[in-house]
């Protein structure tokens, strides 16, 4: 691949991120969960399991010698090949396989470590149990990386990759109320009213809540990011379900508009970012030494409806729907990401740039024609 100005847009099949500068290496990992290789990003590198970022700013050392060993995983094996050869002008890369339910696999990967990033999550939409399937490996696999943090003696910080579903979740009522880094999803409304896909904010939830219990008590200096929907365009051979999600009302696929309805019945608002701005949020609280507590990262928050009306407009031989019937016109929350741009950060990408950049790459790949 070829960048595209100072940054470009990559895959890779990874979960934590770590980052090793005293040895003068970069070790990067992939972890495996029992269902699917997560994916993860190096230095300008994060996301969901699916697309991820670098940007090229000398954040990693360069012209280091170059150490890359993976598995063979079933299809996944060619595409990760062919992408880790394009880190190689980032310096010395050492690739690992770690799975996130083994507790001793994080050890060698995490060893000497600076900085470790973990993004990883199991994710199965579709399962029947997801108390096993998502929630116990969520919390168990963020106390391996934990606990491989707190033996290595070397890692200063870890920034934790949470989600909006761990906050926005709540019997309140009104429109417009703001949501801040003090608000906690309340998990006893899920498991009470177990609505469709309940098992992904209850696992974010719980794993962000225990995450901080051991990295208080094992003096472990943590950050948590918590992205809202992420967007924009990626290199993966299928899209990424967070874009096929956001880009439903121009698809016109009627099961995921109705996802996106039910993400605002539940989280109340359809909040949006551009995933390299999700990126650039973990490099930036990574490095910022005054960086502490959550983090919301959230660019955009608006309605189905709002949303809807805002796409016909600007993509006007797109096919968009906007009857919305009985349906909440206005969001009942706003993620604020007050705290974050006081900080220092500021997002690069609004709604427009997001939503043109989604359909150019769209586009691009022969899945969208008008």
């Amino acid at each position: 691949m070829s960048p595209n100005g100072s940054n470009f847009s990559f895959i890779a099949a990874t979960s934590s991120v770590c980052i090793h500068r005293s040895k003068e290496v970069t070790k990067i990992l992939i972890a495996k969960t029992r269902h699917h290789i997560v994916t993860f990003e190096a230095k300008h590198v994060i996301g969901k399991p699916h697309v991820g970022y670098i940007t090229s700013n000398h954040w990693i050392p360069h012209g280091k010698t170059k150490n890359v060993t993976m598995s063979p995983n079933g299809s996944n094996f060619s595409f990760i090949a062919a992408t880790s050869s394009a880190l190689h002008r980032f310096g010395n890369l050492r690739f690992f396989q770690a799975d996130l339910t083994n507790e001793t696999s994080f050890d060698a990967p995490i060893a000497w470590c600076d900085i470790v990033f973990h993004v990883a999550t199991p994710i199965n939409f579709a399962s029947q149990d997801p108390e096993n399937d998502m929630i116990k490996p969520a919390i168990q696999g963020i106390v391996n990386v934990l606990k491989a943090c707190a033996k290595s003696n070397t890692v200063k910080r870890v920034v934790l990759t949470s989600s909006a579903a761990a906050v926005t979740i709540n019997q309140l009522n009104g429109t417009g109320l703001v949501i801040d880094e003090s608000n906690w999803t309340d998990i006893e409304i899920l498991t009470s009213t177990k609505p469709p896909t309940c098992g992904y904010p209850v696992s974010k939830t719980s794993a962000e809540k225990e995450a901080w219990k051991f990295a208080e008590e094992n003096n472990i200096k943590l950050i948590t990011v918590i992205p809202s929907l992420m967007a924009g365009p990626y290199l993966t051979p299928g899209t990424p379900s967070s874009v096929d999600l956001a880009m439903s009302l121009i698809t016109g696929n009627e099961f995921l508009i109705n996802n996106l309805k039910g993400m605002q019945m539940l989280s109340g608002s359809i909040s949006i970012t551009h995933v390299e701005d999700v990126c650039r949020a973990h490099i930036f609280v990574a490095e910022k030494e005054s960086a502490s507590g959550r983090y919301i990262c959230s660019a955009v928050n608006t309605s189905v409806p709002e949303l809807a009306n805002f796409l016909k407009k600007r993509y006007p031989t797109s096919f968009v729907p906007t009857a919305s019937g009985e349906f909440p016109s206005k969001a009942k929350l706003i993620m604020s990401s007050e705290k974050l741009i006081k900080e220092g950060f500021n997002f690069k990408y609004g709604i427009e740039e997001i939503y043109d950049q989604c359909v150019a790459c769209l586009k691009e790949k022969g899945l969208l024609k008008n």
